[in-house]
């Protein structure tokens, strides 16, 4: 039974079927499956979301809505998003960047492995590949906006190239070939600023 406290509908419904996604798979999720696993009435994730095009957008806007809740700087506008001068924007990015990382390879797992299954759907599904991209989009601008105040003398490429990092430690922590081993938030910000580094001290 719904109570007082209870996520609004839309929420619970987008949660139920990220869930879905992350036990399951796409093809577990249904609407109504998604119904039983938010314990609501029969009908109310197809009341909610018709098609399954809709569902899906559904829950990858959640997920982003999930995965920067507990990260303001990824909220404000791009502008705003950095530090005054180049060293303090670059630490920024190194801690901001380990920390996320290391929340979506443990606490954020199951959002993790939900994104990469709509990401594979995406390549198969132009609408879903929209909505990813224009999703992305935000996490590509903030990066840039950082990089820019860390003194990147191309922050756009800059941004595009650590997020292929990025990307590419999330999948080989959870689907890859180092599936065993979340690395540490001292790993990860290890890492994280030798990358940087690499692409700001090049000459």
């Amino acid at each position: 039974m719904i109570g007082p406290m209870t996520p609004p509908r839309p929420t619970l419904i987008a949660d139920a079927a990220i869930t879905l996604i992350a036990e399951r798979g796409l093809r577990g999720l249904t609407h109504r499956a998604v119904d039983e696993e938010a314990g609501l009435p029969s009908g109310s994730t197809s009341n909610l979301a018709r098609t399954r095009a809709a569902l899906l957008e559904l829950a990858l806007t959640r997920i982003v809505e999930r995965e920067t809740e507990d990260h303001p700087v990824l909220i404000v506008e791009p502008s705003a998003a950095a530090s005054p001068t180049p060293a303090s924007a670059r630490d920024l990015l190194v801690r901001v960047g380990a920390d996320l990382l290391h929340q979506a390879l443990t606490t954020g797992r199951r959002l993790t492995l939900a994104r990469l299954e709509l990401a594979l759907e995406a390549t198969r599904r132009p609408e879903l590949r929209a909505v990813y991209d224009r999703l992305g989009g935000r996490f590509a601008d903030i990066a840039a906006a950082l990089l820019a105040r860390s003194g990147s003398a191309d922050p756009t490429a800059d941004a595009r190239r650590l997020i292929r990092w990025c990307d590419g430690v999330l999948f080989n922590a959870t689907a890859g070939s180092g599936h065993w081993h979340v690395p540490s938030p001292e790993e990860l910000r290890d890492e994280a600023a030798s990358y940087l580094s690499a692409l700001l001290d090049r000459e």
